[in-house]
């Protein structure tokens, strides 16, 4: 079975996959800025943005002492929803906080121990050889690096401790000898660590960090953040704003299409509808071309071919009517006189005589099957339809038929339906006229009714040998036979079926033709409910 998808939902999942491909790209360019991990997001512009507040963090920390260093960290992570940590080289922590880090956060810092030495420069990785021992060779040559940039930078550093300071943190910055003579890189000293047990994210962060109880003097130390949740996460990295910014446009987006997308799909609803009932045979239905695109010119178009249909079909039936009623008269007068004459003709001529007046009573019965379908068909569209009850109208149904033995009538006694009581017989009368003629002998005629919802629907069944799939469709069309029904004894004029949809569509139910498994045809009228 072919699964359909609503245009809505075609245009929205086309939307959403090109918001999904400008977010992919910029998560591409992010990811060539800093690479895979968690700790791109502290790169490039964020990562200058979070070092900036870091370093402003560890300046207010740094002229403080004690407890109230504690508290500038304290009043910090209140305000950024955080839990901030000093570490600095000489000693675990700076401050007295109690944290217990996890075995991921400490090998960043390199810690190599509660009370170990803390080393910046190249991870210590870096100077293991192949055995798992230091590399001394390798940790000599950083030594003396470290301390002869340190020298250099002791030759160009001013005097003035204010100066000195600014002097630290701009070297820094551009990547110049660092702290104590060693290398100081802003962007390799910066980590997003996501832990799972407990779960919980660490942001590092290198900064200058120049106590006043040492004199002011620069020394390395890394202020490390600690939150719990990703949300948390965003918002001291300052992305939460940009979140939401782009959460708003999505929504923005989808605001402004939205009216656009249901415009069109409405329109289109609506076009699908009328084009339905104008197929069953309801030429007065009209859509909106208020529309000036392509939309509105094609309910135009629909508009006028509903108008020459109904034009073309009115005047079809009416030309139709007009001939079966003009033929009823002579051919009353025709049945009159072949009666007569098959009375009194010689025993030579009965035969002959007989053969005529089946045919007369044949053109009979084709002139009062063609008056009934024009009637039907004819009948003014603001027919009055009322609440009328199905069993009566079922019982009078089979009475007129003289097939009250040979159906089954299963209707629940008060259940009614908006229709024509006149117009719902005859299309009752029609199909069980139908189900007697073709599958009488073949099994029971079942007339039944269940309520569904807010319609009710009306079922003629047998277990004849139904019809072929490929003429289900072509059913209730004026004249048009199966090729089980071309026969003069078993077959009527093909007009039986059309008057059973025209007085359905007067009723402004709807009519559907289906066979049944093993065999058998099935008769369904759908009604609205009363």
């Amino acid at each position: 079975m072919r699964v359909s998808f609503p245009l809505s939902l075609k245009v929205s999942l086309w939307l959403m996959l090109n918001l999904l491909l400008l977010a992919a790209l910029g998560i591409g360019f992010i990811v060539g800025q800093g690479g895979l991990g968690w700790s791109a997001l502290v790169v490039g512009p964020t990562g200058e943005r979070v070092q900036s507040l870091f370093s402003v963090i560890a300046g207010e920390a740094a002229v403080a002492t004690g407890e109230a260093r504690h508290a500038v960290l304290k009043r910090f992570g209140i305000a950024y929803g955080a839990n901030f940590f000093l570490f600095g080289a000489n000693a675990t922590r700076i401050t007295d906080d109690a944290v217990e880090l996890p075995p991921a956060v400490r090998e960043r810092l390199e810690l190599r121990g509660p009370g170990g030495q803390f080393a910046f420069g190249p991870p210590r990785d870096g100077l293991r050889g192949p055995d798992g021992e230091f590399d001394r060779p390798r940790k000599r040559e950083w030594a003396e690096k470290g301390a002869r940039e340190g020298t250099e930078k002791s030759a160009r550093e001013p005097r003035d401790p204010a100066e000195k300071r600014r002097f630290d943190s701009e070297g820094g910055r551009r990547g110049e000898p660092g702290f104590a003579g060693l290398p100081f890189d802003r962007r390799a000293g910066r980590f997003v660590i996501h832990t799972g047990t407990p779960a919980a994210f660490w942001v590092g962060i290198r900064v200058p960090f120049a106590p006043t109880e040492r004199g002011g003097r620069p020394s390395p130390a890394t202020l490390v953040a600690h939150v719990d949740s990703l949300w948390d996460l965003l918002r001291l990295l300052g992305l939460q704003s940009w979140l939401l910014a782009s959460g708003g446009v999505l929504a923005l987006s989808v605001l402004f299409w939205l009216p656009l997308v249901r415009s069109i799909t409405r329109s289109i609803s609506q076009l699908t509808l009328a084009t339905q009932q104008i197929a069953e045979g309801r030429f007065d239905t009209r859509v909106d071309t208020r529309r000036r695109d392509e939309l509105g010119k094609l309910g135009d178009s629909v508009n006028r071919m509903a108008t020459r249909l109904d034009t073309h079909i009115t005047g079809q039936k009416r030309f139709l009517g007009d001939v079966a009623h003009e033929l009823c008269s002579p051919l009353a007068r025709l049945q009159m006189a072949t009666g007569i004459l098959a009375e009194q003709a010689p025993k030579n001529l009965l035969e002959t005589v007989t053969d005529v007046r089946d045919e007369v009573q044949q053109m009979s019965t084709l002139v009062n099957e063609l008056l009934a379908f024009t009637k039907a068909g004819m009948t003014p569209r603001d027919v009055a339809l009322v609440a009328t009850d199905l069993e009566p109208v079922a019982h009078a149904t089979l009475a007129r038929e003289g097939a009250g033995e040979r159906v089954t009538l299963a209707i629940a006694p008060g259940l009614r339906v908006m229709a024509d009581a006149d117009l719902l017989g005859r299309a009752l009368g029609n199909l069980v006229r139908n189900a007697v003629r073709y599958a009488g002998a073949a099994g029971p005629i079942t007339v039944t009714a269940s309520r569904d919802g807010g319609s009710v629907t009306v079922a003629v069944e047998d277990r004849g040998p139904g019809v072929p799939a490929a003429d289900l469709d072509r059913l209730g069309e004026p004249f048009f036979r199966p090729e089980l029904a071309r026969t003069r004894e078993g077959g009527g004029v093909g007009l039986g079926l059309a008057i059973v949809r025209s007085s359905i569509a007067g009723c402004e139910g709807t009519v559907r033709f289906s066979n049944r498994e093993p065999s058998g045809f099935r008769a369904e009228l759908r009604l609205a409910a009363a």
